[in-house]
């Protein structure tokens, strides 16, 4: 979607971020209310993408940029980020993926298989974007977040080791194209 097409849909963005993110009214406005702040300012970034699943309404939504070396920097990743995706970010292959919103029922149903939505749409910005890899930030509470990213590929970006430090707000985790 371009920019417009993406600001002219924020409300329906929203929507499907509240229905989905779990939680009460209160919950919802709130975290509706932070998407959209994050979604906004993310849109203003070099190489911006969002891709969206419609059926009769929208059902699942991605986006990303690429992640620069010399660019602005992406909070949560700031600090915590292993010296091998500085190098990626350094070539342009480095893609950040700071939001995957789909219908709770594809976090637990199939989440292993390639048709899953969110597979889909994650594997498609990384593709269209010719990225070697993806990286996003969880905080370091959010389990059921994290739980998901795991179940539809997402690793630690250094097999063995811990990703980040235990004191750090985040974890970075890394997908392979």
């Amino acid at each position: 979607m371009s920019r417009g097409q993406v600001a002219d849909r924020l409300g329906e963005l929203g929507d499907l971020y509240a229905e989905n993110s779990g939680g009460g009214p209160w919950e919802w406005n709130e975290g509706r209310g932070l998407f959209l702040h994050r979604l906004v300012l993310d849109l203003r970034r070099p190489g911006f993408a969002l891709l969206i699943a419609e059926a009769a309404t929208m059902t699942g939504c991605a986006y990303g940029f690429p992640v620069c070396d010399d660019g602005p920097r992406w909070r949560g990743l700031d600090g915590n980020c292993p010296p091998a995706l500085h190098r990626l970010a350094a070539s342009g292959r480095l893609f950040a993926v700071p939001a995957i919103v789909v219908r709770p029922w594809v976090c637990t149903q199939y989440p292993g298989r390639d048709w899953n939505l969110a597979r889909r749409l994650q594997r498609r910005l990384l593709t269209d974007h010719d990225a070697a890899l993806g990286v996003t930030v969880v905080a370091r509470g959010d389990v059921r977040t994290l739980r998901a990213l795991r179940s539809w590929g997402w690793r630690s970006p250094t097999p063995g080791a811990r990703a980040t430090p235990r004191h750090a707000p985040c974890r970075v985790l890394v997908l392979d194209r």
